[in-house]
């Protein structure tokens, strides 16, 4: 059923841009992602003495078009994710990490000739998750997530930079033996590179 939801937002998305000119071009930049200590528990309480965010990285690609009428736009993306974390466990170095393919459609306005405002909701679907933790592997995975995207970005002819933060909205986890689980939403500031084609 998620699934379903996932396909008709975006038929929608791209109905919607099918009558107006539409740019489109590739992405990539770097996220950093914000884990507490309390994203990692067993049955009882949590497992880590501590936890530290590592940078990732993203790739993908992004189309536009004018929606009618509002001065608006509509951005809807595609883009593979990694998100690593560090965790510490009994003086132990351990290291969290999982794939994501994202669909951020967000809705932006452009203003003063090179800058732009956007929010709107992320698709999320996890690919993979690796944990170096007593050799353990996901036994359960919430797969399928939605998130929120809001930034601001400039763009300088053909090249855009722009700054994000993203949280998701939904309670996922990946359930590992033991009974230890991991909260993996996502509560990262991303930096992204854009170019036209």
């Amino acid at each position: 059923m998620k699934k379903v939801i996932l396909m008709m937002c975006l038929a929608f998305t791209f109905s919607q841009t099918s009558h107006a000119q539409i740019d489109f071009g590739v992405k990539g930049g770097i996220n950093y992602n914000n884990v507490g200590e309390d994203s990692f528990k067993d049955a009882t309480n949590d497992i880590v003495d501590g936890a530290n965010a590592k940078t990732g990285f993203h790739a993908g690609l992004w189309f536009r078009g004018n929606i009618p009428i509002l001065g608006l736009y509509l951005r809807p993306e595609l883009v593979y994710t990694q998100v690593k974390t560090e965790f510490e466990e009994q003086s132990s170095q351990n290291e969290y990490s999982f794939k994501k393919l994202d669909v951020p459609v967000l809705i932006g306005k452009k203003f003063l000739g090179f800058a732009n405002a956007f929010i709107g909701p992320s698709f999320q679907y996890i690919l993979d998750d690796e944990i170096s933790y007593k050799n353990f592997s996901s036994e359960e995975l919430d797969k399928f997530s939605v998130g929120l995207q809001m930034g601001v970005g400039v763009e300088f002819g053909k090249l855009g930079v722009d700054v994000r933060w993203e949280r998701g909205l939904s309670k996922t986890e990946a359930k590992f033996a033991n009974s230890v689980t991991v909260d993996n939403r996502t509560n990262q500031i991303i930096f992204g590179l854009s170019l036209q084609l």
